[in-house]
């Protein structure tokens, strides 16, 4: 597999040591050329950790940026294109985040590693877990 993009989550438990992650997810990361993190995933944890409804993140919310290049990760592009594609899709989920990690799996045609079975029901999404 040469290329996936982390869910929000999936990015956190990485970083936090979360035993929740799956067996293929663990294995997905490991083996891919191409680990990718959506700028939606910065702005979910800040936002959250600053709601306090993340406060497991808030000793690594500060230093997103460091640790995904520590980890070995890339920022994945977010475009005009996707914005819009996340907007006007035909998918019920409502969740702004989730839905641009969908339009920006799609455009970019790599799946996304997630526990969230949300992302099964959306056409030109690979979900792996």
């Amino acid at each position: 597999m040469s290329a996936i993009l982390l869910d929000t989550h999936v990015w956190a438990w990485s970083l936090t040591g979360e035993t929740r992650l799956s067996e293929p997810a663990v294995n997905a990361m490991l083996n891919a050329e191409s680990v990718y993190v959506s700028p939606i995933s910065f702005f979910e944890i800040g936002q959250k950790v600053r709601l306090g409804k993340w406060p497991q993140m808030q000793p690594y919310v500060n230093d997103l940026p460091s640790l995904l290049q520590r980890q070995g990760g890339l920022v994945a592009a977010l475009s005009p294109e996707i914005c819009l594609r996340a907007a006007t899709m035909e998918w019920s989920h409502r969740d702004p985040f989730d839905r641009l990690l969908a339009a920006t799996a799609q455009d970019q045609g790599i799946p996304i590693i997630s526990a969230d079975v949300a992302f099964d029901t959306i056409a030109g999404v690979t979900r792996l877990w």
